[in-house]
């Protein structure tokens, strides 16, 4: 029989404030050392602000209600 090795934990080298900041700064050196990184960029932030505009405005206006809810537990925890 053979046996089965435990699961490798993962580890993260970057956590929480850490991580957002090597994010950021991997993001600015990217923007300044390759220009055609700046226009993917600004396109992609283009498009992202255009959807999370369209989904606010429509979360706003069409909301789900509570009565449109059929099956409010689907797992049946309590």
């Amino acid at each position: 029989m053979e046996s089965v090795p435990p699961p490798v934990e993962c580890k993260r080298f970057f956590w929480g404030k850490a991580g957002l900041l090597v994010a950021l700064t991997v993001v600015v050196v990217l923007l300044i050392a390759l220009p055609a990184y700046r226009w993917f960029f600004l396109i992609s932030l283009g498009i992202g602000i255009v959807v999370a505009a369209i989904l606010y405005f429509w979360n706003q206006h069409k909301s789900v209600k509570e009565a449109s809810v059929e099956q409010k537990r689907p797992l049946g925890l309590e």
